[in-house]
């Protein structure tokens, strides 16, 4: 493991599966040619797909996360991508591009997720998909509901990231966690975590991907879990010539 930011990384993302039947079924559709990933992390999707025969391309600017990527990576066909989302080109033509995880939503505002669309507008093939996963809205809290850690054993530190609040706000969503660290000598460890992620609706995706290039293809949903709310997966698609 390539340190903290990418046992964090799987702490907090690598148990998540809802989402990857409908990833395993856009790539299947697209076969063959390369799949790339936007915000691939240490590689919940990109391993899975490559592991399953797919070429892949595994695209994300955080380069400790890209190492223990590597790591695991080694004999499959699957090459890590140290590249901003926002400004990257590829040797050959993808088929398919995906965004699991609201990963578009990371990106600050209006002309970061165009120039990002325009980036992947170009990497793609005509016919080519690009599918991002958002979440619109939060739902109704649940009176009484306690959400329970996500939790990792790594030589013998314990890493827990405890779900605190999830608030709408002003054109965002904030996310507020608790990590904790448990030394092999029982030592207790505290930080809080946040993230924040641009508000947007499928509609505003859609027409933001038709300014750079991309018809909207359809949504598709993905459900919500005790752990995770539910995502709406916006297609877009690139014209043929």
């Amino acid at each position: 493991m390539s340190g903290a930011a990418a046992i964090w990384h799987d702490v907090e993302c690598g148990a998540y599966g809802a989402d990857l039947p409908l990833w395993d079924e856009l790539a299947a559709a697209a076969a063959p040619g390369t799949v790339l990933e936007l915000g691939c992390g240490t590689g919940r999707v990109a391993l899975r797909l490559a592991r399953r025969g797919h070429r892949v391309v595994g695209l994300d600017s955080d380069a400790r996360l890209l190492a223990a990527l590597r790591e695991q990576a080694a004999g499959l066909p699957l090459r890590a991508l140290h590249a901003d989302a926002r400004e990257f080109a590829l040797p050959r033509p993808a088929a398919l591009a995906i965004a699991p995880m609201q990963v578009v939503q990371l990106l600050p505002g209006h002309r970061d997720r165009l120039a990002c669309l325009r980036a992947v507008a170009a990497a793609l093939r005509p016919g080519g998909r690009f599918a991002a996963a958002i979440v619109e809205s939060l739902p109704a809290a649940v009176d009484g509901a306690r959400p329970l850690p996500d939790v990792r054993e790594v030589d013998r530190w314990v890493y827990s990231s405890l779900p605190l609040e999830a608030a709408q706000g002003d054109g965002e969503i904030v996310v507020r966690r608790l990590r904790q660290t448990v030394s092999p000598a029982g030592e207790l460890r505290e930080e809080p975590n946040e993230v924040r992620i641009a508000a947007l609706t499928a509609a505003e995706l859609e027409a933001e991907g038709a300014a750079a290039g991309l018809r909207p293809a359809g949504r598709r949903a993905v459900p919500a879990t005790d752990r995770h709310v539910g995502s709406t997966v916006v297609v877009l698609e690139k014209e043929v010539p």
